[in-house]
């Protein structure tokens, strides 16, 4: 199954959550953020949210900092 991550071109297996995306990318899930076809996703939803042919998924790190 082919998504869009953050603008590429991924190949995925069939059945793929976005926690399996996350895991495979090795990102921490809670120090992202995920939007997927334009609407962000609560932490909750990730464990079972299946991927779809075509998906537009954005990842974004939270960063901390500042004073």
């Amino acid at each position: 199954m082919k998504v869009v991550v953050n603008g590429d071109p991924m190949e995925l297996s069939e059945q793929c959550k976005v926690m399996d995306l996350l895991t495979q990318l090795k990102l921490k899930p809670e120090l992202v953020v995920v939007e997927l076809n334009l609407n962000i996703l609560k932490r909750e939803e990730a464990a079972r949210t299946l991927l779809k042919e075509g998906d537009q998924v954005e990842i974004v790190r939270i960063v901390g900092g500042g004073r």
